[in-house]
């Protein structure tokens, strides 16, 4: 089996570049066989037969499969900050409709980003300790998004909670968990899930109107 160190065999000229968006159907071919198979169970070969391109070709945008999942587990965690900072900014300074906001973004992208989300949960062991301690400042950042929220809730007398780091550890694990899961084909629209787990993220925070 080919292994996470999987490094482009020496000597060889580098590739042209790949045409037709390389870079997309790598990470899209990844994205699906990591899913399928879990990291270990995955090799380079199949990612690169799965994009329908070279060994070359794909080693010319990732030089191994540890690279590879570094570079999926960054994406996704950016477009999760992306999207927050968009749903953030469009609210105004009070505590609770800003984690209405927060608890809406976090849901809506664990449910369309349902395979990015469980890969970046499951393989976040299987990161070597470079890349592992590179990518914990973007866990970091994500917790203090929610942190800053229900710790000025509480400050301005909105949010009633006694423990206000374990509500946000439980309010933020509750949307997360979503995308271990929702199932797309099931009687739950996003909407719903949205209104759902606003209203639970608002009783744990415990906050009286």
């Amino acid at each position: 089996m080919t292994t996470a160190q999987e490094s482009p065999p020496g000597g060889e000229p580098a590739p042209a570049v790949p045409r037709g968006g390389g870079r997309e159907a790598i990470t899209s071919a990844a994205r699906e066989v990591f899913n399928e198979r879990g990291y270990h169970g995955a090799s380079i070969r199949d990612i690169a037969k799965r994009a329908g391109l070279s060994l070359s070709a794909l080693y010319y945008w990732h030089p191994s499969k540890q690279d590879l999942l570094a570079a999926l587990v960054e994406e996704s965690t950016m477009d999760y900050f992306r999207r927050c900072d968009e749903a953030l900014g469009v609210v105004g300074d009070d505590p609770a409709e800003r984690l209405r906001a927060m608890v809406r973004a976090a849901v809506e992208y664990r449910v369309e980003r349902q395979t990015e989300s469980n890969i970046a949960a499951r393989e976040w062991r299987n990161l070597d300790p470079d890349n592992r301690a590179r990518l914990e400042g973007l866990r970091v950042n994500a917790t203090k998004l929610w942190s800053d929220i229900v710790d000025e809730g509480v400050r301005q007398g909105v949010f009633h909670c006694e423990h206000p780091t374990d509500a946000r550890r439980a309010a933020q694990a509750a949307c997360n968990a979503i995308a271990q899961w929702y199932d797309p084909s099931g009687p739950l629209t996003t909407a719903e899930l949205v209104d759902h787990y606003t209203a639970i993220v608002m009783r744990i925070v415990d906050h009286r109107p």
